[in-house]
């Protein structure tokens, strides 16, 4: 894989930008529908990488709309079957983002990250090492780092700005923000939808350790699962043979990349560092392997 693949930034002249996001770029087509791209961009402790990974945004987009399609029986999502021809007329826009675009409904975005987690890792375990807690949850003594909780917890945080930082919360604050009704139906079908996926992942010789879902509503206020769902981007991907309690098992998502990060003098603020290319090689290569074995 090459740089040459990659789409660091999307360009369609034809549609209106509406926004760049850490990977994603959304193009305004009518007041009912937008266009979604998801670049080649990757993005680590909130701040956006220089260079690229290739091929990721369209792994992405395929791994999303595979659970899209998977988990519409527990909610609706925000996928149009709009065909991508329909909407970019011109062949070079079209091929730019073709295998990484996506059209979708809009709806209003809700203010919190629906974060969940079946195992103690990453900030969880910094948390619970402090405090006993993740978000408020009082565990019991004595887990080890990366040890299944006996139940997979709702651990959300707000919805940060480009370039700032998520912050954890806990549940009481997501009614305040909310309201109780919408906040149990999130914290709910959060929970629903990571048992569904795990158990899947796991028959495919994935553990799916945390991973986050975000949701908009209707004008109606139905719930819909929006942005991407379970994907090495937004998951923490273990493979079943490398896992083991008490450690921090190597991961096929961008953990590689943090945990590269982690190594050098960085204060992670931007600009970040460059990623050696053997780096975005071998994270790249992570990317693909989860989209095979989930998809496939």
């Amino acid at each position: 894989m090459t740089t040459l693949t990659a789409l660091y930034e999307s360009h369609l002249p034809s549609l209106k930008l509406i926004a760049r996001g850490k990977v994603r770029d959304i193009y305004d087509i009518d007041n009912q529908y937008m266009l979604i791209v998801t670049t080649d961009r990757l993005s680590a402790f909130d701040v956006i990488l220089p260079n690229p990974i290739p091929d990721k945004g369209r792994v992405l987009t395929t791994v999303s709309n595979f659970w899209f399609n998977k988990l519409r029986d527990i909610i609706p999502n925000h996928l149009t079957h709009i065909p991508l021809e329909d909407i970019l007329k011109d062949e070079n826009e079209y091929h730019q983002v073709a295998g990484r675009a996506i059209i979708v409904k809009k709806l209003t975005p809700l203010p919190v990250e629906a974060i969940v987690r079946g195992y103690l890792i990453g900030s969880g375990w910094k948390d619970y090492q402090k405090s006993g807690q993740i978000c408020g949850i009082q565990l019991s003594e004595g887990l080890q780092q990366a040890q299944q909780l006996p139940e997979p917890i709702f651990t959300p945080s707000t919805k940060a700005a480009v370039g700032e930082h998520d912050e954890n919360v806990s549940f009481e604050q997501v009614v305040a923000l909310l309201g109780r009704s919408m906040a149990e139906q999130v914290r709910d079908v959060t929970l629903k939808l990571y048992k569904e996926a795990s158990a899947y992942a796991k028959e495919r010789g994935i553990i799916i350790a945390d991973t986050k879902f975000e949701f908009g509503v209707d004008h109606a206020g139905t719930l819909h699962l929006i942005d991407e769902i379970l994907t090495p981007d937004s998951s923490r991907f273990w493979d079943v043979k490398d896992y083991k309690v008490g450690t921090n098992p190597p991961s096929f998502d961008k953990q590689y990349v943090r945990d590269y990060l982690e190594s050098l003098d960085w204060d992670k603020t931007p600009p970040a560092p460059e990623l050696p290319a053997e780096v975005a090689d071998v994270c790249a290569k992570k990317y693909h392997e989860a989209e095979v074995r989930l998809t496939h």
